[in-house]
């Protein structure tokens, strides 16, 4: 059995007190997997992934990330224990240059270490060693998704987390995003991905799991989950009228 890297159980957690939105959701992550939260909008998706990182109230339920209970873990902390975040918006500083937002990434590396890990991160995403010195908010939508994700890795994350990546992209760039996704995976890194484009989410995917009201309803295989009538039934409110052909990584839009 692989090792399980991120095991959530029973999470139930919310903005307000008395008002949860996450509902006792449970999922489990393995290291070098991909494993995708899909489900309609207003699920708690979003709320699900930022509690995990600590920037939602958490009232159940326990998070356990390489074994340790981070349940209560404040946010600020989640980089040192092996969680990276990246959010949908705000996820770069867009006044600073490529390379001031990767040297501001690595606060909690030696200083010996930060030349060689900034070099791994350009050799890895080149776009970005072609804009080093232009100001972040001037990249394409892709490349900022690439910067966003490359300050998350430089430190070497144990599972790295994503909510809606491809969120406001175009075709050409959401292609681009699931493409670098998959990548990551095939060097060892674990992710855990929340994404309304359920189709290309589902072709880079190992397994996938489907909130509804914050819990979750369904899981399985991500290659067969397209296909799957519960899952139409739980996201699309409807069952598929006949079996389409398994997706491949960037096709399709949003479910």
């Amino acid at each position: 059995m692989s090792e399980i890297v991120l095991d959530v159980r029973n999470l139930e957690a919310g903005y307000e007190p008395g008002v949860p939105i996450v509902r006792g959701a449970s999922i489990t992550v393995s290291k070098g997997e991909i494993v995708v939260v899909l489900g309609p909008n207003g699920a708690g998706k979003s709320s699900f992934i930022k509690a995990i990182a600590g920037l939602v109230p958490i009232t159940g339920g326990t998070v356990f990330l390489d074994g340790k209970d981070i349940t209560a873990a404040p946010a600020h902390t989640m980089v040192r224990l092996g969680l990276a975040f990246v959010p949908q918006t705000e996820n770069i500083f867009p006044l600073m240059s490529v390379e001031d937002n990767l040297k501001v990434a690595c606060g909690i590396l030696e200083r010996g270490e930060i030349p060689a890990r900034i070099d791994e991160m350009y050799a890895a995403f080149p776009d970005l060693i072609r804009q080093r010195r232009t100001a972040a908010g001037n990249l394409s939508g892709g490349q900022r998704q690439m910067l966003a994700v490359a300050r998350a890795l430089i430190v070497h994350p144990k599972v790295l987390v994503l909510d809606e990546p491809s969120a406001g992209l175009s075709p050409k760039f959401v292609s681009m995003v699931f493409e670098m996704l998959a990548g990551i995976r095939k060097s060892g890194v674990t992710i855990l991905l929340v994404e309304q484009n359920a189709k290309a989410a589902l072709a880079i995917g190992d397994r996938a799991y489907v909130l509804v009201e914050g819990k979750d309803r369904h899981e399985g295989i991500a290659s067969e989950l397209w296909n799957d009538p519960v899952v139409a039934e739980l996201y699309l409110g409807q069952r598929p009228l006949k079996a389409e052909k398994a997706p491949h990584a960037g096709e399709g839009g949003a479910a």
